[in-house]
């Protein structure tokens, strides 16, 4: 009785969560969007909530996973017809989902038998979707480019502070310089002057 109890929790929770949650506005695309823009929108999406890249934020967690779900239903050409006509079931969002390769959207909820795989397809584990892997493949190379990236401006930024400081430093001795000359002359016309008085005297 618990487990049921559990279950119908559970699936009134998705159904609740498919009425009010607007998957192309999780995308970013228009419902006109084609699948070709569906699959960049995600790429883009997941890139930028991926818990890699936002360690330590539970929002961006929950974002990508919701990123993710989106583009199950809406890159299958099949789940998001269903989806469009408001027929998507949670037997759909829990089957395994693999979009084709030539559009992002396959014939139907099913593994395909045929035919080149697609980008995701080829990151899923028992049925289950490897964020990390999927992550690795595709955006590695861009988030080594956006270290080496960082690495140069923070040298260039300490190159151009270096003449500053050195600058600044001359700067100072020059004024200290200046300073004790000025009081050298002082404390030399000052003893003139005393030891002037004392011959008069």
């Amino acid at each position: 009785r618990l487990g049921t109890i559990v279950m119908s929790y559970f699936t009134i929770k998705v159904l609740m969560r498919l009425r009010v949650t607007g998957y192309y506005e999780l995308l970013e695309v228009l419902p006109s969007a084609t699948q070709a823009q569906i699959k960049t929108a995600y790429y883009k999406q997941s890139f930028a909530y991926h818990p890699d890249r936002n360690a330590g934020s539970g929002e961006a967690t929950v974002r990508f996973s919701e990123i993710s779900e989106a583009y199950s239903v809406l890159g299958n050409k099949a789940l998001r017809k269903k989806y469009d006509r408001g027929l998507l079931s949670l037997s759909d969002l829990t089957a395994t989902v693999r979009p084709s390769s030539r559009d992002g959207g396959g014939a139907s909820a099913k593994q395909p038998t045929g035919g080149r795989r697609s980008p995701l397809s080829s990151d899923i584990r028992g049925g289950r979707f490897d964020f990390d892997t999927f992550f690795k493949s595709h955006y590695s190379e861009q988030l080594q480019r956006q270290r080496d990236t960082r690495v140069r401006q923070e040298e260039l930024r300490k190159k151009k502070e270096e003449p500053m400081v050195e600058k600044r430093l001359g700067v100072t001795m020059e004024m200290c310089g200046g300073l004790v000359l000025v009081m050298a002359i002082i404390l030399i016309i000052s003893l003139k002057r005393i030891q002037h008085r004392f011959i008069l005297s």
